[in-house]
C-alpha cells in the first residue's frame, strides 16, 4: 500500500457566538475563517484525515502541499508513521513549519490505521481508558463576582474541576483565585492558566497565592522561551507547574523542562502543538519515566482519543464561554468524556465540509471546533 494523493480541503469555521476575550494582550475569539483538512489517499482505498481549525490553515497547507508535501508523500508506504514523523522534522530544519500543522500528516496517518483496522485511534494507540473526567477551562470574566457565578453554573452542569485563565494582572488574579477557593470550598480541583502572562517576579507573587491556596496546577504563567525562569520558579513556588504548552521541539523540548525541575507537576501533551499523535505519545512516556503527568491541553476529537490513551493524565480540558454557560458536546451530567467509538479519529460535525469529506465526519459530537 502506498499513498497516492494529499490534499487540502478548505473548510470554513464559524465564528464564536457571543465572542469573548483572554486575558490584557491577548487576541480574543477567533472570527470566522477558512480551516484545513488533509486528507490522505492510498492506492489501496484506505484514507485518513486530519484538521487543523486554526483561522487561516487553509492557504498555508495548500501552499506546503504544492511545494514540499505532496512530493515526499506521495509513494511513501502510510504505515511506517515513525519513519514520516521523522522526516517532517527534517523538513521543518529549513521550512520553519507551523507548529500547528507539524503533526497534521501525523494524525492523518493515525486517522488512516484506525480506519484501516476498523477500530477507534485510541485503541491502535493503546487504550488505557474509556472515559476521563472533563474540568471547565474558562475564557476570560469582567469580574470576580461573574467568575463565581461562571464556577457554580459549571459544578452543577457535572464538572469536577476548574480551571481559571484571568486578566494577566497578577495581584488581581491572586485575589480572584484566593476568592474562588473559598467560594467552592477545599474539595474542588482548582487549576490556573496564565497564558504567558508574566515576568518572574509576578509568577512568583501569583505563584505563592494558589500555593496557599492549594491549587492543583500552575500552567504557563511566563512564555517558554527560558527553561532556567521556569526552574527559579519551581524553586520559589510550593504549587506544582504544568510547563511546555507551546515550546517547540515535542518531547525533545519537554525534556528538558523536566531534567531542570521545572516540571513539577507535568508537561502539556496534544496533537496540535507537540507534533501529532507520535509526538504526544512520546511526550506522555516521557513523562510516565519519570512519574510525572502528562496533561492533555485543549478540547477537540484528537485529544479525545489522547485522553483515553494515556495513561498519565488527569482530565480533559473542556473550554466554557459566554454566560450563562454550556457543557460542552459529548460530555454527561457526571462531567466525564466517554471514548469514542468510531473507525479511526474524526471531523467534528457541525461545519460544511465538501461531498469528499462527508464519510469521515464523527456522529457523536455537535460541537464546531473553536480554535
Amino acid at each position: 500500500m502506498r499513498i497516492a494523493e494529499v490534499e487540502c480541503h478548505p473548510v470554513r469555521v464559524p465564528g464564536v457566538s457571543p465572542p469573548f476575550v483572554w486575558r490584557d494582550g491577548l487576541l480574543g475569539s477567533p472570527s470566522e475563517g477558512e480551516a484545513a483538512v488533509l486528507r490522505i489517499c492510498t492506492d489501496e482505498g484506505a484514507e485518513g484525515v486530519a484538521m487543523s481549525p486554526r483561522r487561516g490553515s487553509g492557504v498555508i497547507l495548500a501552499d506546503l502541499l504544492d511545494r514540499i508535501l505532496r512530493k515526499e508523500l506521495v509513494g511513501q508506504d502510510p504505515l511506517q508513521r515513525e519513519w514520516l514523523w521523522h522526516r517532517m522534522w527534517e523538513l521543518d530544519r529549513t521550512e520553519e513549519l507551523p507548529l500547528y500543522l507539524l503533526g497534521l500528516v501525523d494524525t492523518a496517518l493515525w486517522d488512516l490505521a484506525g480506519r484501516l483496522a476498523d477500530r477507534p485511534t485510541w485503541q491502535i494507540l493503546g487504550g488505557y481508558r474509556t472515559s476521563i473526567p472533563a474540568y471547565a477551562s474558562t475564557v476570560t470574566y469582567s469580574s470576580v463576582e461573574e467568575y463565581l457565578d461562571i464556577a457554580d453554573q459549571a459544578l452543577e452542569l457535572g464538572y469536577p474541576a476548574i480551571k481559571l485563565h484571568a486578566w494577566g494582572d497578577a495581584r488581581r488574579d491572586a485575589r480572584l483565585s484566593v476568592a474562588l477557593r473559598e467560594h467552592v470550598g477545599d474539595d474542588v480541583p482548582l487549576m490556573f492558566d496564565g497564558s504567558a502572562g508574566f515576568d518572574l517576579p509576578d509568577a512568583i507573587h501569583l505563584g505563592h497565592a494558589l500555593s496557599d491556596a492549594g491549587y492543583l496546577w500552575y500552567e504557563e504563567p511566563m512564555r517558554e522561551f527560558s527553561v532556567t525562569a521556569y526552574k527559579r520558579l519551581a524553586d520559589a513556588v510550593a504549587v506544582p507547574l504544568l510547563v511546555a504548552e507551546t515550546s517547540d521541539g515535542a518531547h525533545m523540548n519537554s525534556a528538558d523542562f523536566i531534567q531542570a525541575g521545572a516540571a513539577t507537576f507535568g508537561v502539556r501533551a496534544s496533537t496540535q502543538l507537540r507534533g501529532g499523535f507520535t509526538g504526544a505519545m512520546r511526550t506522555a512516556h516521557l513523562a510516565d519515566a519519570y512519574r510525572l503527568r502528562a496533561e492533555v491541553h485543549g478540547p477537540e476529537i484528537p485529544n479525545r482519543h489522547l485522553c483515553m490513551a494515556i495513561s498519565n493524565t488527569t482530565y480533559y480540558e473542556s473550554l466554557v464561554m459566554g454566560n450563562p454557560i454550556s457543557r460542552e458536546s459529548g460530555i454527561d451530567a457526571h462531567g466525564l468524556v466517554h471514548a469514542p467509538t468510531g473507525p479511526g479519529v474524526a471531523l467534528p460535525a457541525g461545519l460544511d465540509y465538501p461531498p469528499a469529506l462527508q464519510a469521515f465526519v464523527d456522529k457523536e459530537t455537535v460541537t464546531p471546533p473553536r480554535a
